[in-house]
């Protein structure tokens, strides 16, 4: 029977599949018991289907590159922690041993006695592993049934509807042919949700309605913008769906056409679309694109991709190709942004943090590792003979790193110029904003820096002292708050004040919907990842900068939430 759901839209997209259920009562398994003599042979059975749950994360670890590899990484081996866990592997085989219960039984049984202890806790942060506690034993749970169970056919075609979507599995979900998500919970600015989104993948969140009356095989239309998911759509339904998948081909085809055409306002202002990028990939696409060059290459990817740290010669490399790649476009490097709990995967040892988010990451971990940051600096130095490029800085928080930064970076080029290389002035280089002192206090940073560009993720989490990981903050981690736009107003003024260029480099500059108000605020420099690039572009053509400035008035006078979705709404209206 037809239902029509209204949820949360994260990932825009318009799918229609077959609804296939993973969910939470996975694990309402009934109680078994195994006589004495096939104990070991039950030990034996979850040994395995740990060990196959242990390969398949390694091999979609091994699959990912580029921004997945650095975006789901973290999760994937949070997760194979989770399965090394003593307490775990041991509590299994006690309830095997003395219990004598059925290795699906037992993995019941302490994945109740772990939720119990998460959800006591206070913290929300450890109340939201139960999600990740529940991913890891479902797949723990699907290898035992693979020998039991005849396999079921292929995910294409399909409709994921799930309690919760990890990043970890969209990456798979999507080469299996999965062709939108229903989730009961998540943040549309997670990390599912952002992936979700450079996937190409309709996703849709806060569905608790459609979780408890949805079939496996029901046919879905899942609206990834909207929010809005028919179960057993009608005649009329699929009619109405067939029209908007043409109409959305048309716009997709319609928007291509803006590759080779320059990014103006309709009252003929030029703005700068830049792009994020972290691959070979992404270079080529920012290219095709017509991209003004890339606004923030990730450099972390270097290091994380091996065991050991990169040297200089390959370092250089890849910065060089990146230039050559962007032939004459501008492109700006960010420097190492890692924290103690990654660097030690390519042999920086750090100690321990408790909140490596705040500890020892960025600029801070460069310049206690000089020897590593000039390695880093003198590739990047070598690099800026073959085109325009700049230095980016991570996690600045004082004005006496960014004077140590460029005392060293002069350094490395003095050095590179003694040696014989032929270079040409040095980088310019500029400070990321994303600790809140620095944007507080600007303008003891503005004149050691040649330019900034904005983190608005990070930014936005640090001043709203809310975790953008954490589902359960969700609607407060968002950019629709009078502090954040004031504080980007701020930034952009000071900026446009001393002739210094800023750009938005967060998530923020690749959502549309939020063009007119960073337009609106004075910003003519955005950087986005490539797979939004166009329908920035195409906004900003269809936009009067004029009349945006004249509304910035409105925009800061604006107290709270709704204030700011009406000034958007009324955005749309024009």
């Amino acid at each position: 029977m037809r239902a029509l759901i209204q949820a949360t839209g994260a990932s825009r997209g318009l799918a229609l599949g077959r609804a296939r259920l993973h969910l939470g009562r996975a694990f309402d398994i009934e109680e078994r018991t195994v006589d004495a003599d096939h104990i070991d042979d039950e030990l034996q059975r979850l040994r395995a289907a740990m060990a196959l749950a242990r390969e398949q994360l390694g091999e979609m670890r091994d699959r990912l590159q580029g921004a997945l590899a650095h975006e789901l990484g973290d999760f994937i081996d949070f997760h194979a922690l989770l399965l090394d866990d003593p307490e775990l592997v041991s509590g299994l085989s006690e309830l095997i041993r003395v219990g004598h219960y059925a290795a699906e039984y037992a993995l019941k049984l302490q994945r109740d006695r772990l939720v119990a202890v998460f959800t006591s806790m206070d913290d929300p942060y450890f109340q939201s592993r139960r999600e990740d506690l529940d991913h890891v034993l479902g797949r723990v749970l699907a290898a035992l049934h693979r020998d039991a169970s005849p396999p079921k056919p292929g995910m294409a075609g399909e409709v994921l509807v799930c309690d919760a979507v990890a990043p970890s599995e969209l990456a798979q979900l999507k080469a299996e042919g999965v062709v939108a998500i229903v989730s009961a919970t998540g943040s549309a600015l997670s990390h599912a949700a952002i992936l979700a989104r450079s996937l190409h993948m309709p996703l849709v969140l806060g569905a608790n309605e459609l979780i408890g009356h949805v079939n496996d095989g029901d046919a879905l239309i899942v609206d990834g913008g909207s929010g809005e998911v028919i179960r057993e759509p009608t005649g009329r339904d699929l009619r109405h769906y067939r029209t908007r998948k043409r109409e959305m081909q048309r716009a997709g085809e319609q928007r291509l056409r803006l590759r080779r055409m320059p990014t103006r306002t309709l009252d003929g202002s030029d703005i700068r679309l830049y792009a994020n990028a972290e691959s070979r990939d992404d270079v080529a696409e920012a290219h095709a694109l017509g991209a003004a060059g890339v606004g923030l290459y990730r450099t972390e990817f270097l290091f994380l991709h091996s065991t050991e740290l990169p040297d200089e010669e390959s370092q250089f490399r890849n910065y060089r190709d990146l230039v050559l790649g962007m032939t004459g476009r501008a492109v700006t490097i960010r420097t190492l942004d890692l924290g103690a709990d990654k660097a030690d995967r390519c042999g920086l040892v750090l100690g321990s943090e408790s909140n490596p988010a705040l500890g020892v990451r960025g600029v801070r971990l460069s310049l206690s590792r000089s020897d590593v940051f000039g390695t880093q600096l003198r590739a990047i130095i070598r690099a800026s003979a073959y085109g325009p490029l700049r230095v980016l800085v991570p996690m600045v928080a004082r004005r006496e790193e960014m004077q140590a930064v460029r005392k060293l970076l002069l350094a490395c080029h003095a050095d590179l110029r003694k040696e014989g290389y032929e270079l040409p002035e040095p980088p310019a280089l500029g400070a990321m904003i994303e600790v809140p002192a620095a944007a507080l206090a600007l303008h003891s940073l503005i004149d050691v820096v040649d330019f900034l560009s904005i983190g608005t993720n990070d930014l936005i989490q640090y001043v709203l002292a809310a975790d953008r990981g954490n589902d359960a903050l969700g609607d407060l981690y968002s950019p629709m708050h009078p502090a954040i736009v004031h504080l980007l107003h701020q930034i952009i003024a000071t900026g446009k004040r001393h002739h210094i260029p800023v750009s938005v480099c967060g998530e923020l500059a690749g959502d549309p919907l939020f063009t007119p108000m960073l337009l609106a605020l004075g910003l003519t420099e955005f950087s986005l990842h490539p797979s939004t690039l166009l329908e920035v572009r195409e906004r900003i053509r269809a936009a009067h900068l004029g009349k945006l400035r004249r509304r910035a008035n409105s925009l800061l006078r604006a107290r709270d939430r709704p204030a700011l979705e009406r000034w958007l709404a009324r955005c749309e209206e024009r």
